[in-house]
Formats: C-alpha cells, sequence, structure tokens
C-alpha cells in the first residue's frame, strides 16, 4: 500500500482532525458507549479535539448537542 493510500485510509477512520469537517456526517462512539463500540450518526457542529491527531478518533460535537470521537467519515458517491 503506498504512503498516499495509506494517508487516505487513516482519515476515513476519523483519528486525523484534518480529515474532518463542521457539515461532514460521521458515525461516533459516545463515551457511554465505548464498552459496546455502539455507533451514533450524525452532522459534525464542532470538532473538540486540538490536537492534529488522536488514536481513539477525533472528538466532536454533533447537530443534535451529542459528543463523542469519530470512528467513521461517511463518503459521499
Amino acid at each position: 500500500m503506498s504512503h498516499k493510500e495509506e494517508r487516505l485510509r487513516y482519515n476515513m477512520n476519523g483519528t486525523e482532525r484534518s480529515g474532518i469537517k463542521p457539515g461532514q456526517q460521521v458515525s461516533v462512539v459516545m463515551k457511554q458507549d465505548q464498552g459496546s463500540g455502539k455507533l451514533t450518526k450524525g452532522i459534525v457542529k464542532d470538532i473538540l479535539t486540538k490536537s492534529s491527531t488522536h488514536p481513539h478518533g477525533i472528538k466532536v460535537r454533533l447537530e443534535g448537542g451529542q459528543i463523542g470521537r469519530v470512528k467513521e467519515i461517511a463518503v459521499s458517491r
């Protein structure tokens, strides 16, 4: 796998801040759901993580007010 392909895959799992923008549809795991891994879908309102990367996913606030770490970024086709 090339470095570019690896970087793209890395962005898609929500661990890089640069891959997440307000208005994007994402799936997050909220703190109370960390044990089960249950995902909650929503639209990013605010990005809460200040660092450029986070191994467990960038923390965001969804438009509905839920806060969680991004696990998946929806890809428009």
